[in-house]
């Protein structure tokens, strides 16, 4: 969300830091911070104990519904002061009892202090971080998606009670990781719009939900962003702040869209985020239709929408959008914008009501829907102490528990994507010397991506290989980008050791945000570094890829003497110890790959500004992600191994749903090759598919199940798309049965080229991993 080296961002401070000493040990470097004086007490209005006057103000009182106290404070402030309440770095006013708040605050895969709401210090010197998304995504396990957002919240709700940290956090991201040259890619859940769907409404269930799960009350504040065909952000000299994404509505409706549907209508998310890009020639900051038309107006937000860091002053000075800054103040608060990320609404909204270009009534409502979200944090209810949550402090933050989960969201999320001749998991009573090798081997914060806090410890790879067996670490290259590579050393490690391990890769250097790829391949010697060492090799060669997005790795993966290869994402604080527990078979890999890999011939042909999903066989262009695209890849969309063998047969299933129609429908009386999805016909539209699933192999395991659809080839359909999915655990040669609920008008429609959702009539095949069903739908 933001670049600190960009001129746009000139204005703005860098990240709070704090004094750090390192320790060292054997299994772990542990990040002590250095004690600092720190303010203690949490933020909040209504603080009777300090003004009496407060008790007897209506937007202080707690009884009463969110609605009325909040139009008894807005009737209370000038013009002026309501302009404070426009931007992050919100204003106090003395005389109500209201202190400063600052909003930005992030906590993508933990409590981050990449933003100014929160920091570190002596009282809490870190907190828990999990995988970055990407990886976490790969577990496609909906529920670890909800655990993971409730320690978050939990550790925030911890860090304000000590006036560490605010209650708005500007996460998660849930834009479509469309290429794989994408910088931000990391972030996201991956490419698939039903996944990031479920991921999106999942972790913001996690982060908001209260204890009593009384829906008008939240835990903390979630926002997905950015809002919305934003996946570019610097691309060959194409940046984000001037991109015009041009984009047609079939992908808009069927791509794009759908996560943030789902945060808004599933997740009930308090807050979205519109993007820096313009989308077919409008900002989306300043864009009527998305934001007031869309998101408030069809999707029913519930809460505030706010812009990306700067982004109204973004469209002004870096796109032109607007003659003069008054004038793009007051199209970005007509058009829906709550809050805005940065100081220019601060500076030039009330010389545009002056101009007569604003209503103050449009800065009510916004500023409304700003309270209404603190009100519903209980930010205007009194000392927090008092409240629920009140109690979390220092010592809910880095629990053993939350550690625990954190190790376990990372080895869910650890892809094996080749095993030759079972080469894992290697026994570590069998092999006593392990040759670690590669420029990621031993590293801390490359494991954590970006958008991070400071964790509550490390293990690297090294270590969690080091607490099974002896390791020789040789590493490899300076550093990822690899100009020159130390082969001699590691062919002489690997020679004389039973295993090795090549941790290769990239890190925040070759892939982040403000910088995308320009290639798909491994940086610089990898390759070499990585053939010659199994060459040399005398045991089993596991490659193990840390990274967000994917890679040609075509020769590794043919090369019979790299036995293994694994995917581990940026696996998080506990990486290492998920690593090992993975390699030596504590653990039976269950990930599947979020994302689709592409051969660098994709990223030579394929620019990175066509948004169009669909493929173009008149211009030879491949369309994009495993639900278009046409051509050859390195592994695809769900890909991945397990050490043991699960079966799947079909124990339930139709092979024709008819749509009723009125009689006098179109349909009736002349052939259709879809019907539109009407609240009638659609009603109580839904079938059962039964599933039994076994284990036949000897070790215990957990199966993402996947029900994919290919429907008639009607609109420019998907050539497949996914249905559903669920992860079952299953012992050594026992069985379940897994059942989806099929909505024929939701999961059996396609978009068709006018953004409209229709039920494709004709033969849907569903596969569920080698099983293959057809369904007729007809009428």
């Amino acid at each position: 969300m933001i670049s600190f080296g960009s001129s746009v961002f000139k204005k703005r401070a860098p990240r709070d830091s704090v004094f750090l000493v390192l320790f060292v040990s054997l299994h772990c470097f542990s990040l002590i911070s250095v004690r600092v004086l720190a303010q203690t007490s949490p933020v909040f209005a209504c603080d009777a104990t300090k003004n009496p006057q407060v008790a007897s103000f209506g937007f202080c009182d707690a009884s009463l519904v969110t609605d009325a106290r909040v139009s008894d404070l807005v009737k209370r402030l000038t013009l002026q002061e309501k302009i404070t309440f426009l931007v992050s770095d919100a204003g106090s006013v003395s005389r109500l009892g209201i202190p400063k708040y600052e909003w930005w605050s992030e906590a993508l895969h933990g409590v981050s202090n990449v933003g100014p709401g929160t920091k570190f210090t002596g009282l809490v010197p870190g907190a828990t971080s999990f995988p970055q998304v990407i990886t976490t995504a790969a577990s496609f396990n909906t529920s670890l998606f909800v655990a993971i957002g409730r320690v978050v919240s939990t550790e925030a709700r911890a860090m304000f009670n000590v006036g560490l940290a605010g209650l708005t956090y500007w996460s998660p991201n849930i834009n479509i990781f469309r290429d794989p040259r994408w910088g931000r890619g990391q972030e996201t859940p991956g490419e698939d719009p039903l996944l990031s769907s479920k991921y999106g409404s999942s972790y913001v269930k996690g982060l908001q939900q209260t204890d009593g799960g009384d829906p008008s009350r939240l835990k903390v504040a979630a926002c997905c962003k950015h809002y919305t065909a934003y996946d570019l952000d610097n691309w060959k000299g194409v940046d984000r702040y001037h991109f015009n994404a041009v984009v047609t509505q079939q992908d808009m409706d069927d791509t794009f869209q759908p996560p943030f549907k789902s945060c808004v209508v599933d997740g009930n998310v308090a807050s979205v985020m519109c993007s820096y890009n313009q989308v077919n020639g409008k900002p989306t900051c300043a864009d009527p239709d998305l934001l007031a038309g869309v998101i408030r107006g069809q999707w029913k937000l519930n809460g505030y929408i706010v812009s990306d860091c700067d982004s109204v002053d973004v469209f002004y000075n870096n796109q032109h959008y607007t003659k003069t800054p008054e004038e793009a103040a007051a199209k970005a608060i007509s058009a829906g914008l709550d809050l805005n990320c940065g100081s220019f609404l601060g500076q030039h909204t009330e010389a545009a009501v002056k101009a007569g270009l604003l209503n103050e009534s449009a800065i009510d409502k916004a500023i409304a829907n700003n309270f209404a979200t603190l009100m519903r944090l209980g930010f205007f209810d009194g000392d927090p102490s008092k409240q629920p949550y009140g109690k979390l402090g220092p010592k809910d933050v880095c629990t053993p528990e939350h550690q625990e989960l954190a190790r376990e969201a990372a080895r869910q999320g650890i892809v094996l994507l080749k095993n030759k001749a079972g080469s894992l998991p290697l026994s570590p009573t069998a092999i006593k010397t392990i040759a670690v090798i590669g420029p990621n081997a031993n590293v801390t914060k490359t494991m954590i991506g970006n958008y991070e806090g400071i964790p509550c410890k490390y293990m690297t790879p090294l270590q969690g290989l080091t607490t099974s067996v002896a390791t020789t670490y040789v590493p490899g290259c300076t550093n990822v980008a690899c100009g020159t590579a130390q082969v001699d050393d590691a062919k002489k490690a690997a020679a004389s050791a039973d295993a090795t391990v090549l941790v290769m890769g990239i890190d925040q250097s070759l892939e982040r945000e403000s910088f995308d790829r320009v290639d798909l391949l491994l940086p610089g010697q990898q390759p070499l570094l990585i053939t010659e060492a199994a060459k040399a090799a005398k045991g089993p060669v596991i490659l193990v890829i840390m990274s967000g997005g994917g890679f040609d790795v075509s020769f590794a993966k043919n090369d019979p003497k790299v036995t293994s290869i694994l995917w581990v994402g940026y696996p998080g604080e506990a990486g290492g110890a998920a690593i090992a527990d993975v390699i030596f078979g504590y653990y039976n890999p269950s990930g599947r790959l979020p994302m689709t890999w592409y051969p660098q011939s994709y990223a030579d042909k394929v620019p990175m500004t066509n948004m169009n999903m669909r493929p173009n066989p008149s211009n030879g262009y491949p369309g994009r992600t495993y639900r278009f695209y046409t051509g050859e890849t390195i592994y695809t969309f769900g890909d991945g191994l397990s050490y043991t063998t699960f079966s799947h047969k079909l124990a339930k299933a139709p092979t024709l749903v008819s749509i009723p129609l009125e009689e006098d429908h179109v349909c009736r009386s002349s052939e259709c090759k879809s019907v539109e999805t009407d609240k009638q016909s659609c009603k109580n539209l839904a079938f059962d598919i039964h599933l039994r699933v076994q284990n036949r192999g000897r070790h215990d395991g957990s199966n993402t199940v996947f029900l994919f659809s290919t429907p008639p080839s009607v609109h420019n359909s998907p050539r497949k798309h996914l249905l559903g999915f669920e992860k079952v655990s299953l012992t050594a040669k026992s069985d379940t049965l897994v059942r989806f609920k099929v909505d024929v008008c939701k999961d059996l429609s396609v978009v068709d080229e006018l953004g409209s959702r229709k039920v494709a009539l004709g033969q849907h095949v569903l596969h569920i991993g080698s099983l293959k069903h057809s369904l007729t739908v007809g009428i």
